[in-house]
């Protein structure tokens, strides 16, 4: 029997991990993509992307909160085999998370130069980005529901329509780039706004793929139109109390990433430069414990919902073992890749040194990362306990990390890439934190109504 559960673990766990690493990887190559394509047209038009994506990220930090409560709590009833109830709490998150996305949308579209105006005084590249970003507020709905409608599969272990979508995405986002950003074959030179309609364009076209499969091809949970408005007030209720915790943590570390944005754009455009290149190789690399933590949450969530707490806590160690594995893997890929990305760039010379810097920094960290994120996020959060992670983000970033980046860059005026190391320290920190808190086990917690 420990033989066959094993076979099911490694199976369950791969067969997620890769497939949402997949994903993943083709949601960031999206923004890799126009950062590349723009950076070879114009410096300033691929800064002007790169800040203005800050305001994406952080939308997407807070739709994935929203995302992470549902598949909590889905996953667990999907252990138990009760379906009816994962549509009254994918109801509760889609009309939750579309409604925070059409507000933040609203005051985007409104007030672009404003809120951009916070992270840079550089009045080029913020004269770009609000090109950019007023057409991209436009897509933020759309992002997600499809975010809901992807998390909604992923907690009954259906993820082939997230990588089939984002894979249609990311084919219609290039050849678009290709045509509007350079103005090849008859459209319109459009630089950082043609980049925009491409990116508009593959939002559809991915919504339209999931709506397509969720609507009428799966099987495990026949949803209907109808159910989007099923939720009832009890489950909206466990939703909210379960997944507020991971949209405050979301929106936390997104607002938290704005504001190390913010630090970056007042060191000089060498370094806002700089950061337009390594975040989105960064980014890319990380899906690698983006996708541990949401294959881990969906994996542990579906044992506590068998309530097999000796299976639980075997998964557990087992875990801990490919997180680490992971950190290793992804920091060798940056290394590996750096000198490939930075000769791709048309950038200055203060402008590569300092990319060459940060990336090597994200590489460290990244070992960090790959074992603190998918602990907290991934098991403690997928065992029930999600007010958890919300604390300690709290604490690390606004109560130790920001305060020291501020000293360093304004106080003491510390290099830039010392400042942008203290940036990413707590990913170091907080491992010390993961390992005593997940192998305590007082985050099984059944979520889950009678």
């Amino acid at each position: 029997m420990k033989k066959n559960r094993d076979t099911y673990f490694y199976k369950t766990f791969f067969t997620l991990f890769g497939t949402v690493a997949l994903q993943n990887l083709i949601v960031f190559s999206v923004n890799l993509a126009d950062s590349i394509m723009l950076g070879s047209y114009s410096e300033t038009a691929m800064s002007g992307v790169s800040l203005a994506n800050q305001i994406q990220y952080l939308l997407q930090f807070g739709i994935n909160g929203f995302a992470n409560g549902l598949q909590v709590i889905a996953s667990q009833y999907w252990g138990k085999k009760e379906t009816p109830p994962i549509k009254r709490v994918f109801s509760a998150a889609v009309l939750t998370a579309c409604a925070a996305a059409a507000a933040m949308s609203i005051a985007v579209y409104a007030f672009p130069g404003e809120i951009l105006g916070i992270l840079s005084n550089e009045e080029a590249i913020v004269g770009c980005a609000v090109e950019y970003i007023k057409i991209m507020s436009l897509t933020y709905v759309i992002f997600a529901f499809t975010a809901i409608l992807t998390a909604y599969m992923r907690s009954v272990e259906s993820t082939a329509i997230g990588f089939v979508s984002s894979a249609l995405a990311l084919v219609t986002n290039v050849f678009l780039n290709y045509l509007l950003i350079f103005g090849n074959l008859g459209c319109p030179e459009m630089g950082a706004k043609g980049a925009a309609y491409a990116t508009f364009a593959s939002r559809v076209v991915e919504l339209t793929a999931v709506v397509i499969y969720v609507f009428f091809i799966d099987k495990k949970l026949k949803t209907r139109v109808r159910d989007i408005f099923s939720c009832g007030r009890s489950y909206f209720c466990d939703y909210i109390k379960t997944g507020l915790p991971l949209v405050g943590s979301g929106s936390s570390w997104g607002v938290a990433m704005t504001v190390q944005t913010a630090i970056i754009g007042r060191l000089g455009a060498a370094a806002i430069g700089a950061n337009a290149v390594a975040a989105p190789v960064f980014q890319v690399v990380s899906v690698l414990y983006g996708a541990s933590g949401t294959a881990s949450s969906v994996l542990i969530g579906k044992t506590v919902g068998e309530n097999d707490t000796q299976r639980v806590k075997r998964y557990t160690k087992k875990l801990q073992v490919m997180f680490i594995i992971t950190g290793l893997v992804s920091c060798g890929c940056l290394l590996l890749m750096k000198n490939t990305i930075l000769g791709i760039y048309d950038i200055s010379e203060e402008t590569r040194a300092l990319a060459s810097s940060f990336i090597s920094i994200l590489a460290v960290t990244i070992i960090g990362s790959s074992y603190e994120a998918p602990c907290l996020c991934g098991i403690v959060s997928g065992g029930g306990d999600t007010k958890f992670v919300l604390i300690n983000d709290l604490i690390f970033m606004w109560l130790i990390v920001l305060p020291m980046s501020m000293l360093s860059a304004f106080v003491f005026k510390w290099s830039v890439p010392v400042t942008f190391f203290i940036l990413k320290s707590d990913q170091i920190t907080k491992c010390a934190v993961a390992v005593v808190k997940v192998n305590r086990y007082k985050w099984i917690r059944k979520l889950t109504r009678s």
